[in-house]
């Protein structure tokens, strides 16, 4: 509590010796209002300059991300533009600027507080961090710094567990603060990062993956190194926060440390790659993201299904195009028994020639599987690239062409049939016969 009393006595004398000796109550109103006048004409000058600024980027995409940082921060700039102007006047009169100059320098953090905290894509961080870091900047240009700091470090506010951890309010802040700039500056690293991989030729989809995972995840144990050294927190005091992640680890999160690993594992057999076509536990898509927990599997209904990478491991996959491209596919068709067969066969080599997915080398063949109760099975085989614009699309339009042309040459798909036998025994007549 004394410490608490220290601060706000030092408060008291901040403000009481802010004002300058010998400037007058009325100089001092005339600043706040010539202020208040300048703030009012930046809005309306802002406001309507609203319209014309969306105009100008409505035809240059490039410069829409730029006017969602800049535009809220218009009016600020150009309040402080003016009040630069005023001081500059009052500065030329001789006349003392205490007033305009804490304006101005409250308003100055104000920009640059929001301005960082902008490329913070998450809201709540970006919130707390703006929150915080604005609130030193205001006890820094008040003098009040550092006697916050002092308060914030006493025993009133440190909390400590035996002789081996000590942690107080103003580590807690200062971490949280650090970590979360450090975390989205390594985040914006590793999208940057991540966008230039991808246009690189000399190296493989999973390798891109691989290596901006490695980089991602490096830099983010260098900004909680950071951190954790620049606030002053001994390292061998985390012994005990280790343990006890270790110990959760064992018994709470073995499946999220399975995922974990089997990505990692995923990403260094190269069995599974962005972009390639599999099919498990009955899901069939291409694979459109590899991440830390997971496999993204995008359907030919548009449904992106999440599947634990844990399972990939675990469970058979069929990778339709995992070292070739070209895939098999089989359609099968019956006949009538009076049909020519070498001209059913050719027909249905044909039908699968007609399709424009379909390959010519190898080209696609017609077989005779069977001889069933009511038909002369027969199979038509092609090949196809691209298995990822969809399978059951191609075998359709097969179908439909074989169908077309049997018809035309009169080949008879036929009904199933059962011969019915009635065998007589003998079964003497009734009475009423």
């Amino acid at each position: 509590m004394e410490e608490l009393k220290a601060l706000l006595d030092n408060v008291w004398a901040t403000i009481a010796a802010v004002k300058p000796a010998g400037v007058s109550i009325a100089g001092s109103l005339g600043q706040a209002g010539f202020g208040g006048l300048l703030c009012a004409g930046a809005f309306l000058v802002s406001r309507r300059a609203h319209p014309h600024i969306l105009a100008l980027c409505r035809n240059r995409p490039n410069m829409e991300n730029a006017r969602r940082i800049l535009e809220p921060l218009l009016w600020p700039l150009l309040w402080i533009a003016l009040l630069g102007v005023l001081l500059a006047i009052y500065v030329a009169a001789g006349v003392s600027t205490w007033l305009l100059e804490i304006v101005t320098a409250l308003l100055l953090a104000w920009i640059v507080v929001r301005l960082g905290s902008r490329l913070i894509r998450n809201p709540m961080l970006s919130r707390a961090t703006a929150v915080v870091a604005y609130g030193m900047a205001v006890l820094s240009i008040w003098g009040l710094l550092g006697p916050t700091i002092e308060v914030l470090q006493g025993d009133m506010f440190t909390l400590t567990l035996g002789e081996a951890f000590s942690v107080n309010l103003y580590q807690v802040l200062a971490v949280a603060l650090l970590l979360g700039v450090l975390l989205s500056l390594a985040a914006f690293i590793s999208r940057l990062t991540e966008r230039q991989l991808q246009n690189a030729d000399w190296a493989t989809p999973a390798g891109r993956v691989l290596m901006n995972k490695a980089l991602r995840t490096g830099l983010y144990v260098l900004a909680i190194l950071i951190t954790v050294g620049a606030v002053g927190i001994d390292l061998t005091a985390l012994a005990v926060i280790g343990g006890a992640v270790g110990f959760g680890v064992g018994f709470g999160l073995q499946k999220i440390v399975s995922n974990l690993i089997s990505g990692v594992i995923l990403l260094m057999d190269k069995s599974i790659k962005p972009g390639d076509v599999i099919t498990v536990e009955n899901t069939y898509g291409w694979v459109n993201k590899l991440g830390a927990r997971y496999v993204s599997i995008i359907t030919r209904d548009g449904i992106e299904h999440l599947i634990p990478n844990e399972t990939l491991i675990t469970q058979p996959v069929s990778n339709w195009t995992h070292t070739d491209a070209n895939s098999r596919l089989k359609v099968s068709v019956g006949v009538h028994y009076n049909t020519d067969l070498e001209l059913a066969t050719r027909l249905g080599i044909q039908a699968a020639r007609a399709q424009r997915r379909v390959l010519g080398d190898p080209a696609p063949r017609c077989l005779v599987k069977a001889f069933g109760d009511s038909a002369i099975e027969l199979e038509i085989r092609f090949w196809i690239r691209d298995a990822s614009g969809g399978v059951s699309n191609v075998k359709s339009d097969v179908m439909l062409e074989a169908w077309r042309l049997f018809r035309e040459h009169g080949v008879e798909i036929p009904y199933p049939q059962r011969d019915l036998h009635i065998k007589s025994g003998g079964i003497a007549p009734g009475p009423d016969a």
